[in-house]
């Protein structure tokens, strides 16, 4: 038996991209998503996409929301005025760029009050507790021994999974103060194989991965660069934090193909030549129009994998 995952990584408004492949898996191979897959875990801004998924919100409408709301969210907090002076030149290390307040109003207005415990799909959401220093994944209650989250509300959930460092302020859910889960599971599809294996008992021969990217660009400091590596000259804050989000996708990728057969995973993805900022509202069309063109070209591959019990990766 077929036990199916969709994974969607982290990537700040770069989310359309999966969530318009979506869109056409729903509207063109007329396939539902809640119904087709057993397991769904995103990250970041895939946490928002993969929530949609769990609570049968429509990947339409979800796109929709980076195209109507995406400037909104992405609107830098008054009290942010990158000056000419020094002590302006350490500002985006101290305070975060964007109000959240934006991006959870958006987030009330799609999810409302649901919370984990009333979703029936097991679903996972990883986020940071840099109060204790630890992982943090909220799951829905395809466990027994899951006692902690029932009561969280989706969205205080996807919003912590969704507070990048340097973009938005940590988020505060019950006793724990919460960052981006994109810090160590950008690509949430290792974590989520290994909770099938351990939580649902799933063998790994029955395990499929439909993981989707948010695209990566070819970061490299160079060595002229590096030489000049540093908190206050070379990290290039966003910058920063965007390679290392792209870094821990590559490697949970690396490791799942190690434990997986070929034909076991199904990766979409693209690699860039240009920069790929997490917070470039302007290139919504662009990631639109790419993520149609990989859709067509891979359209009999997805419906395959989705609805074949034999599914061919790629």
């Amino acid at each position: 038996m077929t036990f199916r995952i969709l994974s969607i990584d982290g990537g700040g408004i770069r989310g359309v991209y999966p969530a318009h492949i979506l869109k056409c898996i729903e509207e063109r191979l007329e396939i539902n998503l809640l119904e087709t897959v057993d397991m769904i875990a995103g990250t970041s801004t895939g946490s928002i996409v993969a929530a949609g998924v769990a609570c049968d919100v429509r990947a339409k409408e979800i796109e929709e929301m980076y195209q109507q709301h995406g400037k909104a969210i992405f609107k830098k907090k008054r009290s942010y005025i990158p000056g000419k002076k020094l002590r302006n030149a350490f500002q985006p290390m101290q305070e975060s760029i964007y109000d959240s307040e934006n991006l959870y109003a958006v987030l009330s207005g799609v999810f409302g009050d649901v919370t984990l415990g009333e979703i029936d799909k097991p679903l996972l959401l990883p986020a940071t507790d840099i109060g204790n220093g630890n992982v943090h994944v909220f799951k829905s209650r395809y466990s027994a021994e899951f006692t902690r989250d029932p009561k969280v509300k989706l969205k205080d959930a996807v919003l912590a999974s969704c507070s990048a460092p340097t973009f938005f302020d940590p988020h505060r859910v019950d006793a724990y103060l919460l960052s981006d889960g994109g810090l160590w599971a950008n690509n949430p599809a290792l974590a989520a194989v290994i909770d099938a294996q351990k939580r649902l008992e799933i063998p790994l021969n029955e395990i499929r991965v439909l993981s989707l990217g948010t695209g990566h660009a070819k970061t490299a400091y160079g060595l002229k660069q590096g030489r000049r590596w540093g908190f206050a000259t070379g990290w290039k804050h966003k910058e920063f934090i965007n390679f290392l989000l792209s870094l821990q996708s590559q490697s949970a990728m690396n490791y799942l193909n190690q434990q997986l057969e070929p034909q076991q995973i199904l990766r979409i993805d693209f690699e860039s030549d240009s920069s790929l900022p997490l917070d470039d509202v302007d290139a919504i069309d662009d990631l639109i129009s790419r993520a149609d063109k990989h859709f067509t070209y891979r359209s009999s591959e997805i419906r395959q994998f989705l609805c074949s019990d034999q599914a061919g990766g790629g």
